[in-house]
């Protein structure tokens, strides 16, 4: 993906400012390279199919039968497409913005999913937190391989060093990064400020990382009620969170183009609720939670251990989804008490037959496909076709969706992931047929 010329060429077509931030934070290559960029996103995204596409997600999220919308994303095989020598630009900054835009490029031209190309360019806030107030030693992990953890937490008799995780947003920091997005790129594509905040409220990530994931499994037969305990201060804490981000309008809406839960897109009508006024609240967004480090663990167990504390956090979303990599299949009688779910997880080691059952077409059913056969080291086409055909064939009558993800590797052949979402749409028509 080389742009062709000098990369230090001169930009006649950047509009010359006094004072000019962009010119502060950027280097002139730099801006040329991402205008550039920006072009090729704003053509994709003036397609007439990508509001064909944006249609279909909203009329998915609303439980219309629609066929299944099928959504890749290679993960860490994104370093094996958009590989570090085929960055141009010389800052840390302009790096970063050439990786989103060198993404939206390969979805819309290589990848050919039903993501949608919005063609916004999105400003996070400048912003820092302090956590729990303890944190793992990590052991191992280099490289991005596997690694263990030393938990902080040794005792639950004393957890005296935790307290609430805090938010610091630099305001000053962020509108001047804002003005420097505006200044490259609002005459090409549009520029908001936008962030994402939380994925999950499944709390058990964080107990795994403070406890330790065998300890935690032991605490629930030893020591139930000091787990009890620093369950109920998690959830204390990420409300404590959640409520602050409400209160100081940090919140943005997740009603489009944005990757809620763990699969799909939150592209809907319902949200922001009928009385939204323009300063968003929690029940105007998608909220998420999952709990796969207790795959191990009973559903009784998950329900006296993890589920109460996650359901007071969920009800306080419009919309929610549950479930990522575990199977919840044997939970199900549990989930569901969650009032305002819409999106349901099942994973490649999830009883998709017993789901579709479960959610038929009260609930999206979210198919999540092995990753494996697009990491192996051939890609094996057949495979991964006759699992599509018999999951899709199981959950006939349900609103699916296709989500390709927890992809460590593409095998180094980018092709695969397009050659993928070509099986998924076929084995799709054939279900329709």
């Amino acid at each position: 993906m080389r742009l062709p010329g000098d990369c230090c060429a001169t930009m006649p077509d950047v509009k010359r400012k006094a004072p000019s931030i962009a010119a502060e934070m950027l280097p002139a290559c730099d801006i040329q390279i991402l205008r550039e960029l920006a072009r090729r996103v704003a053509e994709l995204a003036a397609r007439d199919i990508e509001q064909e596409k944006r249609e279909l997600w909203y009329a998915h999220n609303a439980l219309q039968n629609v066929r299944p919308l099928i959504f890749c994303d290679p993960e860490n095989g994104w370093h094996e497409i958009i590989r570090r020598e085929d960055f141009q630009c010389q800052s840390s900054l302009g790096r970063h913005w050439e990786w989103w835009l060198r993404r939206d490029i390969v979805w819309g031209e290589l990848i050919r999913d039903d993501r949608v190309i919005t063609g916004v360019f999105e400003v996070g806030y400048v912003a820092t937190e302090t956590g729990w107030g303890v944190e793992e030693r990590r052991i191992g992990g280099e490289d991005g391989g596997a690694y263990t953890w030393d938990p902080p937490i040794k005792n639950l008799s004393d957890l005296s060093g935790l307290h609430y995780p805090e938010v610091t947003v630099d305001l000053p920091a962020t509108e001047r990064l804002l003005d420097c997005a505006r200044e490259v790129f609002s005459d090409i594509l549009p520029v908001r400020l936008h962030h994402y905040w939380v994925w999950s409220v499944g709390l058990t990530q964080t107990l795994v990382k403070l406890r330790g994931l065998e300890q935690m499994m032991v605490d629930m037969i030893e020591d139930p009620e000091g787990l009890h305990r620093l369950m109920a201060f998690l959830r204390d804490g990420t409300l404590s969170r959640l409520e602050y981000l409400e209160r100081e309008g940090l919140l943005c809406l997740n009603n489009g183009g944005e990757y809620v839960g763990s699969g799909g897109f939150g592209w809907t009508r319902e949200l922001p609720q009928p009385d939204f006024a323009g300063k968003v609240r929690l029940k105007d967004l998608w909220g998420m939670a999952e709990s796969q480090e207790t795959v191990c663990v009973s559903p009784a167990m998950f329900e006296e251990f993890v589920f109460p504390y996650q359901l007071p956090l969920l009800e306080r979303f419009g919309l929610t989804c549950y479930g990522c990599c575990e199977p919840v299949h044997s939970r199900w009688h549990i989930i569901r008490r969650i009032p305002n779910l819409r999106r349901v997880s099942v994973s490649p080691w999830c009883d998709a037959g017993a789901m579709a059952e479960y959610l038929q077409d009260r609930y999206i059913f979210s198919l999540k496909p092995n990753p494996a056969y697009l990491g192996s080291r051939v890609f094996e086409e057949d495979a991964a076709r006759n699992e599509l055909r018999e999951k899709l064939s199981r959950a006939r009558g349900c609103r699916v969706e296709i989500i390709m993800k927890d992809c460590h590797t593409i095998g180094g052949d980018p092709q695969r992931v397009r050659r993928w979402v070509e099986i998924a749409r076929e084995e799709s028509e054939r279900v329709l047929a």
